[in-house]
């Protein structure tokens, strides 16, 4: 095992009751939570006890989770955890995982075409996009899902570093299995509590899910037509705008600050054509799409490719808050329906910065008045631009991207 790894393991392993007599009190506690403080909400909630004692017979703590804080523990998170590796943004964009993900979507959207079809009727919401979510999130339903979710949204509600949050979620599913939607002592989950094979968090499901098979329930854990339909109502109610794509690829002159990227400095796609900006195919932008808001997206800042994204864009990232997730799904999109190839331009070997080194620099440029949106060591839009500005500042070419050359200029 690896040093990181180790530490970060022995870290948790000391924050968590050592002896089974110490685990066997914090299970009576967690007894005494569900009876006192989970069933009488649940009740006001209109769940049964028959729902409520089903959903937890035979459930015990699940002491394998992540960030967990026992009665009795130091609420803190361990310090390793800051110094996970910070990886190049285009080890998301995986030969197999493309190739993979793309091939099965093809096979999946002659097998379910019209159920795709009908989604998009009802929502606007494309099926290459549904599709490219769904292979994301659970395979095409071929990934497992192992968890009990009742077990697993107990423990985290009850000792977790965001308890309310899970506790929230924990009624959540109940509401579901006294709905009837899904047995309760069946009900499968991630190891955060996702549910089925869009991976809805509960409270997701309960505004979003949708019966695409017409038999009055929404199964999203074995029903193929009701996980389409779900992913594109959640997409749809999120604003999804029915004929505008997600974006496209194009060429960034140099007199083209990557400081313009961001969701907040959006102009019509033909201003930024007038600056120079191009589509990589050599092909005009879709005159349909020209006088509409566009936005500047630079993952890896100049160290890989440029996108002019669309609102829809940022529509994909409500159900994943990931620029890299977002991007992925929008261009296996792509691939599926339009057979288009990889990106134009490559991904430079960027990245090998431990997520501490990024947070210090973050910090760093919080401290010269610079938004970069929270000293969490991801090099989010803020973080990108904001490097690019102080770069600019300091007389050096904007690159927009963390790297180790910053560290003595902006580290601690």
């Amino acid at each position: 095992m690896p040093l990181r790894a180790l530490l970060i393991a022995l870290s948790i392993l000391i924050a968590l009751p050592a002896t089974a007599q110490d685990r066997a009190a914090v299970e009576r506690q967690f007894k005494g939570w569900l009876e006192q403080t989970i069933w009488p909400r649940a009740r006001g909630e209109g769940i049964s006890r028959a729902t409520f004692d089903a959903a937890f017979e035979g459930v015990t703590l699940d002491w394998d989770l992540p960030d967990l804080v026992p009665p009795g523990s130091a609420t803190s998170v361990p310090e390793r955890q800051s110094q996970a590796e910070f990886g190049s943004p285009g080890a998301y964009f995986g030969r197999g995982t493309l190739d993979w993900s793309t091939s099965v979507g093809r096979e999946m959207a002659s097998r379910h075409a019209q159920a795709l079809a009908a989604a998009e009727r009802a929502t606007g919401v494309p099926g290459r996009i549904v599709l490219a979510i769904w292979g994301r999130e659970s395979g095409y339903g071929r990934v497992d899902i192992p968890h009990d979710a009742f077990r697993v949204l107990g423990t985290k509600g009850f000792m977790s570093t965001r308890a309310p949050y899970f506790t929230d979620e924990l009624i959540a599913a109940l509401r579901i299995a006294e709905a009837g939607h899904a047995d309760p002592r069946t009900m499968r989950s991630s190891w955060a509590g996702a549910l089925g094979q869009p991976q809805f968090m509960p409270s997701s499901f309960l505004r979003f899910a949708a019966d695409g098979s017409g038999d009055g329930r929404a199964d999203i854990w074995t029903s193929e037509a009701d996980t389409i339909a779900s992913i594109a109502s959640f997409l749809a109610r999120h604003g999804w705008v029915a004929g505008r794509d997600w974006g496209f690829e194009v060429t960034v002159p140099g007199s083209v600050s990557c400081t313009l990227e961001g969701p907040d400095q959006g102009r019509p796609i033909s201003a930024w054509e007038q600056m120079g900006i191009t589509r990589v195919s050599g092909r005009p932008f879709p005159e349909a799409e020209r006088p509409l808001q566009g936005f500047l997206l630079m993952p890896a800042g100049r160290h890989g490719p440029a996108f002019i994204v669309t609102p829809n864009f940022y529509v994909l990232k409500d159900y994943n808050m990931s620029d890299l997730y977002a991007l992925f799904v929008g261009h296996v999109g792509d691939r599926i329906d339009y057979g288009v190839g990889d990106f134009s331009a490559g991904w430079s070997a960027v990245g090998g910065l431990m997520r501490s080194d990024v947070a210090a620099m973050q910090r760093a440029l919080e401290g010269m008045g610079h938004d970069v949106g929270g000293a969490d060591g991801l090099a989010g839009f803020k973080t990108r631009r904001s490097i690019g500005r102080w770069q600019e500042a300091t007389g050096q070419p904007a690159t927009c991207f963390p790297d180790a050359a910053m560290r003595g200029q902006l580290g601690n």
